[in-house]
C-alpha cells in the first residue's frame, strides 16, 4: 500500500501492533535535501515517505532500525552535515529528530506440537504476537507458519527461564507429569501475563494440589488457568479448543493494554 502521509502510516502500523521510529527534519541550515518537518517512518524491515533520499536518509534508517533492535524509548535529536564526509555535496546542516514508538507484541511460548498445538499456533500466527512453539519430538513440527520460532528439546522445561517477563504460556504436550513441571516453573517465575493448562476440572484440581505441596503460594495458584480457554466457547474439537485458548489469550491482552 502506499501512503501519502505519516498520520496515515502510524495509523496503520497501531493497528498492526507494529514498532516504528518517526523521522522528522526538525531545523535546516543552508541547502538540504528536504524543508523543516519533513517525515520519514521506519520500521524493522520497511520505511514510508523520505526524507530527501541520499546518505543522510540512508544513514537515519540505519540509525532508526538500530534505536529498533535495542528497544530504546526514548527520542535523540542529530546534527548531519551534508558534506563530503556525509557523501551529499549539498553543504548544509540537518537536525533530525528520532522518535521511536515501541508496539510491545505478545511473547507467547506454546508447548506441545498435538493436534490441539498445531491448531492453535496456526491460529496465534495470524496475530500480532511472537510465538515459540516447543515439544520434545521433532515429527511433530509438520507445517510451521511464518514467523513462529521452534525449539525441540528432550527438556522443554529449560525453555521457561528463556522467555522474557510478561510472556504468556500455554501447556498442552503429550505427558501430564511434563504439564506438571512446566507449570511449576512458570509459577515459580512469577512475571507472566497468562499461564494455562489445557485439562479437566480433575487436571486441575489434582495439579493445584500437588503444586501446593510445593510451596506455591494460593495467589500464585488462582492465577494458573486449568482447565484453558474461554468457557463460552465450548467444543472438544482441535480447532475449536483453539478458538477457546486464543480467545481468552486475546482478552488478557486487551486488559493488560488498557490498563497501561
Amino acid at each position: 500500500m502506499i501512503y501519502h502521509d505519516w498520520i496515515s502510516v502510524l495509523h496503520s502500523l497501531r493497528e498492526k501492533r507494529q514498532s516504528c521510529v518517526l523521522v522528522t527534519v526538525l531545523s535546516e541550515r543552508g541547502s538540504v535535501p528536504r524543508d523543516s518537518g519533513s517525515k520519514m517512518v521506519v520500521t524493522a524491515s520497511d520505511s514510508f515517505l523520505t526524507i530527501g533520499g541520499g546518505h543522510l536518509e540512508y544513514q537515519c534508517l540505519a540509525q532508526a532500525r538500530e534505536m529498533l533492535q535495542q528497544q530504546r524509548c526514548s527520542p535523540h535529536t542529530e546534527e548531519f552535515a551534508l558534506g563530503a564526509r556525509l557523501g551529499q555535496c549539498c553543504g548544509g546542516m540537518a537536525t533530525i529528530l528520532f522518535e521511536p514508538l515501541m508496539q510491545q507484541q505478545p511473547e507467547i511460548q506454546v508447548y506441545g506440537a498435538g493436534h490441539v498445538g498445531q491448531a492453535l499456533v496456526q491460529l496465534l500466527s495470524t496475530l500480532p504476537c511472537h510465538i515459540t512453539w516447543i515439544d520434545s519430538r521433532a515429527a511433530q513440527f509438520r507445517t510451521v507458519p511464518d514467523g513462529v520460532s521452534v525449539r525441540q528439546l528432550e527438556e522443554p522445561v529449560d525453555c521457561v527461564a528463556e522467555a522474557r517477563p510478561g510472556s504468556y504460556f500455554v501447556v498442552m504436550t503429550h505427558h501430564h507429569p511434563l504439564d506438571l513441571a512446566l507449570s511449576e516453573a512458570i509459577l515459580r517465575r512469577g512475571d507472566f501475563c497468562y499461564a494455562g493448562v489445557i485439562g479437566s476440572e480433575t487436571k486441575a484440581q489434582r495439579f493445584r494440589y500437588r503444586l501446593e505441596g510445593k510451596g506455591i503460594a494460593a495467589d500464585t495458584l488462582a492465577r494458573l488457568r486449568c482447565p484453558i480457554g474461554l468457557p463460552d466457547v465450548k467444543g472438544k474439537l482441535p480447532a475449536e479448543i483453539a478458538v477457546a485458548v486464543a480467545g481468552e489469550i486475546i482478552s488478557v491482552y486487551q486488559r493488560q493494554t488498557m490498563s497501561c
